[in-house]
């Protein structure tokens, strides 16, 4: 089964505000990019994957991001994240009517082309399911199969959420790389002991990381 991914991407001048503790605020929007160069670069090599649409409005992250492969999405809703899930759910819907969708955070930098393609297998075995992050109230990833519906609903205690809207919830071993999405300086620290992805480390570099 190939599967379509749908990441969206705030305008990075407000992402990843909880970061403040470990990158200044000049800081963290090369972050916030970093972030997504390496959640894309990971999926576009993955081979269960057919396209990835990014949604956002951000010009920088688009233009890097699509010189990555992946399709940009304009965030026409403009009215958060499960607004902007459904809508390229939407688009890419309407272009392929009966694809799977997942959609797939964008602040995974340790993301490993071969663990995704695992979760995603497993999703395909199900309407809808979802994988909950490794800090365990949120979810990473949520996937529909060719004749489900997304309906997202991600922000706090999605995994709760996702498992009450009838999602199925994936539990599998040694996919940490799909579980370890970045808001704190702690899920950076362990997203680097992980192993994150080229451009995350090369802009985490130059950060004093607090107990590191």
């Amino acid at each position: 089964m190939q599967w379509t991914l749908v990441i969206p991407l705030k305008p990075l001048t407000r992402a990843k505000s909880r970061l403040s503790d470990t990158a200044a605020e000049g800081v963290r929007p090369g972050l916030a990019l970093a972030f997504a160069q390496d959640t894309v670069a990971a999926a576009v090599a993955c081979a269960a994957v057919a396209d990835v649409a990014v949604v956002t409005d951000d010009e920088r992250a688009a233009r890097e991001l699509a010189a990555l492969g992946a399709r940009i999405v304009p965030d026409t809703p403009a009215g958060g994240l499960n607004a902007a899930l459904a809508h390229g759910a939407g688009v890419v819907r309407e272009m392929r009517p009966r694809t799977p969708i997942a959609a797939l955070n964008a602040d995974l930098p340790a993301l490993r082309p071969m663990e995704l393609a695992v979760v995603l297998a497993a999703a395909g075995e199900f309407p809808r399911a979802f994988l909950a992050d490794a800090a365990g109230p949120g979810t990473t990833l949520l996937a529909a199969g060719p004749n489900g519906e997304l309906r997202p609903e991600f922000g706090p205690d999605s995994r709760s959420r996702h498992r009450i809207s009838g999602a199925r919830e994936l539990e599998l071993p040694g996919v940490d790389s799909v579980r370890q999405d970045v808001d704190t300086g702690d899920d950076l620290r362990a997203a680097l002991a992980l192993g994150v992805g080229p451009y995350t480390a090369a802009v985490s570099a130059g950060l004093l990381i607090p107990g590191s």
